[in-house]
């Protein structure tokens, strides 16, 4: 809630006129609390979550398979609407009993603990990207070692095999995971923001980053005219497919939930990069293969 009664004392205290923005921003949270202003966090995953992996679901379910083939990583594998159904169903219902339980409490302790500002004056532009590469770097880093966690025996066998039943994954997939899987990466999406404080728009920018990111590399296609493919260091669909297929309780291999240079680092991207090799190969020696995915079914015609 902005401590401003009207736009003159708000334009009096910062001492000068507010900005389109600015003002945009007095006249919606002037009067709502900021309780409520941190809550829309969630609603901005949701609606992520629900609306960002329907273009790809509509292309998959009413597209010719022929159309599409081209662009799926994993072409043999054509999902049903009852699967695309079943899986968001499913992953609704533990988000929503999340939401309105234990991740109800949390975020406004915390964004009163660490400083997250609600008030005036804006970011710029400047300052809201710089926070938002500081917050991609730190949740691929914590993203990679609780992945890795979560591939160890117990936690996998226990929590971390939801989310790979579908090795062909499609962008609803994205938080299709054990409720206890999702509760802790809800309070670790926190944990950037309370490193580095910032103005409540910026974490519903980050929050709406996070979610289409978490679409987009579970979304099972790979568009070579994707902006994605300029971000350096950016992992990507094709990336994280790939781990999806080879899935398993020992599948080490492109942990990491944005960039690449985490599994780099730690040696965990050499089975995609030996995959990758193989693939060069066949095209050197002129053997074409027809691509079934990452499991290694291909099947084989020499030219």
């Amino acid at each position: 809630m902005i401590p401003f009664a009207t736009v003159e004392a708000a334009e009096a205290a910062l001492g000068r006129s507010l900005t389109f923005a600015e003002a945009a921003w007095f006249r919606y949270s002037a009067s709502t609390p900021d309780y409520c202003l941190c809550f829309h966090n969630f609603f901005i995953l949701f609606a992520c979550y629900t609306l960002t992996p329907l273009p790809l679901a509509l292309l998959e379910l009413c597209m010719p398979a022929k159309l599409t083939a081209p662009y799926k990583l994993q072409p043999r594998v054509r999902l049903s609407l009852v699967a695309f159904l079943r899986c968001y169903t499913d992953t609704a219902c533990v988000l929503l009993l999340l939401t309105f339980g234990p991740l109800l409490l949390i975020p406004y302790p915390v964004v009163k603990i660490s400083g997250i500002r609600t008030g005036l004056p804006l970011p710029s532009a400047g300052e809201v990207a710089a926070q938002l590469l500081a917050y991609m770097l730190m949740e691929d880093y914590l993203g990679y070692w609780f992945h890795r966690c979560l591939h160890s025996e117990w936690f996998y066998d226990k929590i971390h095999y939801v989310h790979h039943e579908f090795r062909a994954p499609m962008g609803f997939a994205a938080a299709h995971a054990h409720w206890s899987e999702s509760l802790v990466l809800g309070f670790a999406a926190f944990v950037s923001i309370a490193i580095v404080p910032c103005h409540i728009t910026t974490c519903w920018i980050w929050f709406a980053i996070r979610g289409a990111v978490g679409v987009e590399i579970h979304c099972g296609f790979s568009f070579p005219f994707s902006p994605t493919k300029l971000i350096p260091f950016y992992g990507g669909a094709e990336f994280h497919d790939y781990h999806h297929h080879y899935g398993g309780k020992w599948n080490h291999s492109n942990l990491a939930p944005l960039f690449t240079f985490c599994d780099y680092i730690y040696g965990t991207h050499s089975g995609y990069r030996n995959h990758k090799a193989e693939m060069m190969k066949l095209k050197d020696t002129n053997i074409t293969f027809k691509n079934e995915g990452f499991d290694g079914s291909e099947s084989w015609k020499l030219e």
